[in-house]
Order: C-alpha cells, then structure tokens, then sequence
C-alpha cells in the first residue's frame, strides 16, 4: 500500500500544519512507512550500515588493543616514576642508561626504592618443533616486587634457581604447547639464545605488536641468557616512593639530580609515550584511523544512495504533501527520520556481529578485544552523523518535488 495512502486519516487536518512534537512523528512514521514499503531496498541499507559499523568497530577495537597491549607491562608495574633513556622510543626497543643512574635516585629523600628493570629480545626454541621464534626478556631482582602478574607471586623463589624463567602463557601459539607441557611435566627444559634453561612456571602478561610472547627473569638470570648485555646497563628503573610523597615534587626532585641522559616520568607519562610511538612513529596507528574513515564513507555512499532513490521514488507523494502546506522543513525531517532508523537498524546488528568477531580474533591473536559501552556508543554517533550526512545530501532531490508538476 502507497505510504502517503496509509497516512490519508491524518493527513485531512493538514491544512493547518500540526504542532513541532506532532510534525516530528508524523514525519518519522512517514519515513519508516516508506522504508518498509521497498523491503529490499531496506534491507541493502541496512546491510551497508551493517557494514560500516563492523568495519568501524575491527578498526577502533585494533587500535585500541595496539595501545593496551604496549602498555600492559607499564600498568604491571608497582611503581610511581620511570627513569629510561630519552632516546627510547618504544618498550620493545629500549636505549640503555648506566646502571649507576639507578643508584643516584635514592639520593632524593622522597624515594623509597629503586629497580633495575632489564628488556631484550631473544630467540625461543619450540620444545616440540625446534623453530625459533623471537620472545621478549623480562629481568628483574625478585625480592623488589616491582612487577605484578599473575602467576608470579608463587614463582618468585623457583625463579631464582639458576637458568629459571617463567613462560607468558598467553604468547602466541607459534612457541609451542608450553603451558600444556608444563602442566603434564612440571618444570623442563626450553632454550632461549644458545642457553639451556628451565620453565618453572607461567605468568599471564599478553603479546602485543612488539613482541609476540614473554618470558619473566631474574636478573641474574637475565644476564645469563643475554651475555653480551653489560652489566653495569639498564634499561628502565622502577621508582617507588616514600608513603605521603608527592610524585610531581619528587619527579621534579629527580630530574634536577640526574644528567640529561635520563628522563624522569610518571607512570602514565610512559604509557603515552609508548602510545605515541604507535600512533605517531608507525603507520599502524594511521592504518586503524584510515580504516575507519573509509568503513563510514562506505556506509555513507550507500545510505545516500539508498535515501536518494527513495525520495526519486516517491517524488509525487512528497509534491503533494507540499500542495497540501507541508514545509520543506517537514519533509527534511522525513528524510533525516528515514537516515535515523537505519543508523538504528544497522547499529543493533552490527554490534551483535562485532562482538562475536572481537571473540574470534582474541583467540586467534591473543590480543585484548573486547567491546565497550564507551566505544559502542562513540561507535552509534559516528555511524548516526554517517547516515544523517548522507540524508542532508539527499535532501537536494527534494527540490523536484514541486506542486506544479502534478497538474
């Protein structure tokens, strides 16, 4: 049945135009009576916002586990202020500093400890297949504390036996049934370098795009399996302070005793610099952006393709409405009524279809996907001012809607 059809009670008051409220519900009911009298053509709108919606929720949901995954050994980290080189750009690829640096900031009173922390990259060998595969080295003293994972308190003194080290039970899949393995065998032994050493237990820490898996040192341990690593280099320093300190005084402290070979930050001064590394210094960051960009000009091609053959279709519907003293401005709404639903019906579904993928890809990927009302809901306004872009352009069909063609 016509769509103005289904609407004609209504419509014989119109000669007075109706009320703002009662206008806007006569419109909007208008345009989901002219969506759904077309139902392919609804259906292909609703799978393109679909699509859109997806596309943008895989790009946001990447980038953000990019930035959570290059933080989450810094956010493990019990400590207050950093010292690392100002020449770091990433955690992945620290630059070194003297070791001595470490023990000139216990000369400010408010620091309570100081911690070595020592990062490197090594070959793993599978225990199954023997393929190497590069792992990233964790070494620290155990007694400080200085990092909290789990799985790792009930580890700490077998870490300290002599080529000991804990697996990252959610590294990627390429290194081998470790976990499985030590759950059969208990400790045994793994290669890393050229060295012969020991799983003697798992940690939880996660890969990242930076390093595919983990392996937790002591650091005595750490500096047997990177010989060529000099002892009197570190690579980060974990500052704990003193109970009641005030951290910004006691980095200001910090950086008027150190030489410019260091920098001195806070803990959430680091994750932004190793935010930035991605976001800035790789195109990862850019590519994630880009794709989201593109999944809304998509989406908003096909809207407005959509809207504007509805309203190509309905030409003498929307003439004689005007004939009959409806305004532009009415009929603008209808059309932007129309881009709201389908924003609607294309969002629902692609959120349900979004968080199933986000599932898979953190299992296949070990990254941390996960869906959230924040993001779900920056998510509708984008693809809301998709569809309602896409409906202002259509609004130029109106204009051949005139009154005078009809007679």
């Amino acid at each position: 049945m016509n769509a103005i059809g289904d609407l004609r009670p209504a419509l014989r008051g119109a000669l007075r135009p109706p009320g703002f409220l009662a206008g806007l519900w006569l419109a909007v009911r208008l345009a989901w009576r002219q969506l759904r009298s077309e139902k392919a053509r609804l259906a292909s709108a609703i799978a393109g916002v679909m699509f859109a919606c997806v596309l943008v929720f895989m790009q946001l949901g990447f980038r953000a586990a990019l930035f959570e995954s290059a933080t989450t050994l810094i956010s493990a980290m019990r400590a207050d202020l950093f010292l690392m080189s100002p020449m770091t750009l990433a955690s992945f690829r620290p630059e070194t500093i003297p070791r001595a640096r470490v023990s000139q900031a216990l000369a400010v009173e408010a620091v309570a400890a100081a911690v070595p922390v020592y990062l490197a990259q090594a070959t793993f060998r599978n225990p199954e297949s023997g393929r190497r595969r590069t792992i990233q080295l964790i070494g620290f003293d155990m007694e400080a504390g200085v990092l909290d994972l789990p799985g790792l308190a009930p580890i700490r003194d077998a870490l300290k036996q002599p080529d000991s080290f804990a697996f990252d039970s959610r590294s990627r899949p390429e290194f081998g049934p470790v976990p499985r393995l030590f759950a059969e065998r208990g400790p045994f032994p793994a290669q890393i370098g050229n060295r012969e050493m020991r799983v003697v237990g798992l940690v939880e820490l996660g890969s990242s795009f930076g390093a595919d898996g983990n392996a937790v040192l002591s650091e005595v341990n750490f500096r047997r399996a990177v010989r060529e690593r000099p002892a009197a280099l570190v690579d980060l320093a974990a500052i704990r302070l003193r109970p009641g300190a005030d951290p910004l005084q006691a980095q200001a402290a910090l950086r008027a005793v150190m030489p410019p070979d260091v920098a001195v930050l806070t803990g959430e001064e680091l994750r932004a610099h190793e935010r930035r590394y991605w976001e800035e210094a790789t195109p990862i960051g850019f590519i994630f952006s880009f794709g989201s960009l593109m999944g809304l000009i998509v989406g908003m091609v096909i809207v407005y393709q959509i809207l504007f053959s509805d309203i190509a279709g309905h030409l003498r519907e929307y003439a004689t409405l005007k004939a009959m003293g409806y305004s532009n401005t009415h009929l603008a709404h209808t059309v932007l009524g129309s881009a709201a639903i389908l924003a609607l019906l294309g969002f629902l579904p692609g959120t349900l279809v979004s968080s199933i993928l986000y599932g898979v890809v953190a299992d296949a990927t070990f990254l941390p996907l996960a869906m959230g009302v924040e993001r779900a809901g920056w998510v509708f306004l984008m693809i809301f001012a998709m569809c309602a872009a896409a409906g202002l352009l259509a609004l130029r069909k109106l204009r051949d809607a005139d009154p005078a063609d009809m007679f």
